[in-house]
């Protein structure tokens, strides 16, 4: 009889698996025991093969540069042995039978929050029962550089690189602790730093987060999706891997390291709309163009949605995503769509409150209204301003922005900017293509006038870029 029960829970969770599915798993735990053919495939007592923690980190090390770091192995081999099979004394076994194997990959790829979080408890820690913040805390660390890693290894990032990105071990961290403020004890309280670190949190506050927090799922899909090379061909359902990371244009051999990081750019692009999450492009460097408010306008004007990101001379980065084309007007413009966010010294994002629609503004060459490049709050005392007046900004929240319920994102309230990059998100508008594409000199007579009032010539001749060819940084 517990052959039977054995048997009928291995094959409720096998039968979750497409046929090819089926045949990728069996390959791959073939391989991992060192058995071949599917002979265990249909009947899992022909098999009694078992895979060992060695020949889990030994598949990581037959390459030359490990697949997935030796922490997050182990901590698969934890989940793994974590799986009670009936009849079986549990844990006590160092070795993984065929079907821990599978109702492990079951429960975390296809499984729901209930069958997931009894895994993700083991892989946090191996003995289970209560566990303190810094564990859960040490676990999202080693998951986020686990995807870092593998996607890099695997060249999954689609023209983003290590080597065209800032360096991800501080955006590791900060995406760790922005994942880890939506934990919440059960009656609701958010705790901080130390405070999280050293409390207790049992397995349904844990199950709760996990629930909320969809990025844990995805990221242990990447694990092992790619990590173990299993189902990660086929086609699938959840576009939220599909998207994880958008496709990078217009930086290809350009000698430019981004502003934002990896976890940076994962987090950020799971918060624009859907349509949009597929493809950046550069269109505005400040170490390519220039430090140029004229440069900035010519290069982002009518090119539509965008995010901007600035660093300031005391290194922190932020900036803010505009859900329209930039116009050069003297009125706000944007929607409700549109946010302000931080990546470092911490990582977040703000959205709008209700409070009123400064969403974004862009205004230049004109006397009455202010001129620079504007989002949230209002004149005078923006969550994110750059004037045109180029390298002086400010952040002016006290204590928050009222459009988006920001903190003041700069290290000083009044900043000296160091760099700015501004990437077109999404498809490009029909309009950006068209030859002769106007600059802002020509979209604002006025200033063309009064530049030419004044004797100077326009700065933007000769300096305008061909569109980008779409195609040349996959």
């Amino acid at each position: 009889k517990m052959g039977n029960a054995e048997s009928n829970a291995y094959q409720n969770h096998l039968s979750r698996f497409l046929p090819e599915e089926q045949s990728d798993i069996d390959g791959l735990f073939d391989t991992l025991s060192g058995s071949s053919g599917s002979a265990g495939a249909r009947n899992p007592k022909a098999a009694k093969k078992t895979v060992t923690l060695a020949a889990l980190q030994a598949r990581q090390f037959a390459h030359t540069r490990e697949p997935l770091p030796g922490p997050m192995t182990a901590r698969l081999y934890n989940g793994m042995k974590s799986i009670d099979l009936p009849g079986k004394s549990s844990g006590l076994s160092e070795q993984i039978a065929k079907e821990q194997f599978v109702i492990f990959m079951s429960n975390l790829l296809k499984g729901n929050a209930d069958e997931k979080i009894s895994i993700v408890m083991r892989m946090i820690s191996k003995t289970g029962g209560p566990l303190k913040g810094k564990q859960i805390q040490e676990f999202t660390e080693d998951l986020i550089t686990s995807v870092v890693h593998v996607l890099s290894y695997r060249k999954e990032l689609k023209g983003w690189s290590l080597e065209n990105t800032r360096d991800s071990s501080s955006g590791v961290k900060a995406l760790a602790s922005e994942l880890l403020s939506e934990l919440k004890l059960p009656d609701g309280t958010k705790l901080m730093g130390s405070q999280l670190l050293e409390t207790n949190f049992d397995q349904s506050v844990i199950e709760d987060w996990v629930y909320r927090v969809p990025q844990i799922s995805v990221f242990l899909s990447v694990v092992i999706r790619q990590g173990l090379q299993v189902l990660h061909s086929l086609p699938d359902q959840t576009n939220d891997i599909l998207n994880l990371v958008p496709h990078c244009k217009g930086i290809k051999g350009r000698g430019v390291v981004s502003l934002f990081d990896i976890p940076a750019i994962i987090y950020i692009n799971s918060h624009l709309p859907a349509e949009m999450q597929h493809k950046w492009q550069l269109l505005f460097s400040s170490r390519l163009h220039g430090e140029s408010f004229s440069q900035l306008c010519a290069h982002i004007v009518n090119k539509g949605p965008c995010l901007v990101i600035i660093r300031d001379l005391d290194g922190f980065l932020f900036g803010g995503f505009a859900s329209h084309s930039w116009e050069v007007k003297p009125q706000f413009q944007g929607d409700n769509r549109c946010f302000l966010f931080s990546v470092f010294p911490t990582l977040a994002v703000y959205t709008y409150t209700g409070y009123n629609d400064h969403y974004m503004y862009l205004n230049h060459g004109q006397q009455t209204m202010p001129n620079g490049l504007g989002m949230g709050g209002q004149h005078g005392y923006f969550g994110l301003w750059i004037d045109s007046d180029y390298g002086k900004g400010h952040s002016k929240a006290k204590p928050r922005c009222t459009t988006y319920n920001s903190p003041q994102l700069s290290a000083k309230e009044d900043f000296t900017l160091d760099a700015m990059e501004v990437w077109a998100v999404g498809d490009a508008p029909e309009s950006a293509g068209r030859k002769g594409k106007k600059s802002i000199l020509d979209v604002d007579p006025q200033a063309q006038a009064l530049l030419e009032m004044a004797g100077k010539s326009r700065q933007s001749e000769g300096l305008r870029e061909p569109m980008e060819e779409d195609e040349d940084d996959d």
